[in-house]
């Protein structure tokens, strides 16, 4: 294994593992304030120190992290689900009605950034998680569907893929059995990019209101809250940043060394 995909693995193991114990343990309720203890630095008691409502920072933190991985993998798998098919089915009618339908949508969409989609999904249906998780979903659909068509349109003029289809098998088939079995490694690879990814824009549109709303701790809006409080408490906006970051470069880390493990060109090399 490679040391990237080792540091990576290791970072997001420790993110998702908060995640994991949260469910069933936090050093405090991350919801009970107490004021008296409000905007304390890292001690005994409070690990992390206390917001500026006497909130455990730690606990938030350890949910926090629930609450992102949660909503970036929902619109990961989003984007995989309905953009792999999509890219499939494209690739496999190159030229046709039906490539230029799916392509021309997937510029569409590249037209508008997720925060705009965000935006126009929050003033139609309100404010919240299941409304981040639809708009950063939308927006991997077409990511998903480049990657898997350019993928895939390397492929159809191989050998094996014209033996296949003198057998007699159908588009469908050879999409399913040949096609998507030899592009699995890039696709995975780009899974993990467009997870980290959903982390920044789950904590962007947290920040800007339209992520999970309260009592639900989210990183993005502990950065929002801290913003008016720095010069005096910094630890506020430098933890909750901090996990964004570490979440993040692991992510991006383990992409990497799983890009350099699953290259058969690179695995040769090696």
């Amino acid at each position: 294994m490679t040391r990237n995909l080792i540091l990576g693995t290791g970072l997001s193991s420790l993110v998702v593992l908060a995640a994991l114990v949260s469910f069933i343990w936090t050093p405090f309720d991350h919801t009970a304030m107490d004021i008296p203890a409000k905007l304390q630095q890292p001690n005994g008691t409070h690990w992390l120190g206390t917001d500026h409502f006497g909130r455990d920072i730690f606990s938030m933190i350890m949910v926090g992290a629930r609450t992102s991985i949660a909503v970036a993998l929902v619109a990961v798998g989003i984007g995989m689900g309905l953009g792999v098919p999509l890219g499939l089915a494209a690739a496999a009618n190159k030229g046709s009605w039906l490539d230029e339908i799916i392509m021309r949508g997937n510029d569409l969409v590249f037209a508008f950034p997720s925060l705009v989609i965000a935006i126009l999904i929050t003033a139609i249906f309100g404010a919240g998680a299941i409304n981040a998780i639809a708009a950063i979903g939308i927006f991997n659909i077409p990511v998903f569907a480049r990657i898997t068509r350019g993928a895939a349109l390397s492929l159809w003029e191989r050998e094996f893929i014209l033996a296949a289809r003198v057998a007699g098998k159908g588009a469908a088939r050879i999409s399913g059995e040949h096609i998507l079995p030899n592009i699995a490694n890039l696709l995975i690879v780009q899974g993990t990019i467009q997870f980290s990814l959903g982390i920044l824009a789950e904590a962007g549109l947290s920040y800007v209101g339209l992520g999970a709303q309260p009592p639900t701790p989210s990183w993005g809006r502990m950065l929002a809250d801290a913003q008016t409080m720095v010069s005096f408490a910094p630890h506020l906006a430098l933890i909750p940043g901090s996990a964004i970051v570490i979440t993040v470069l692991g992510l991006n880390l383990m992409g990497d060394g799983l890009r350099d493990w699953l290259d058969p060109k690179l695995r040769l090399a090696r």
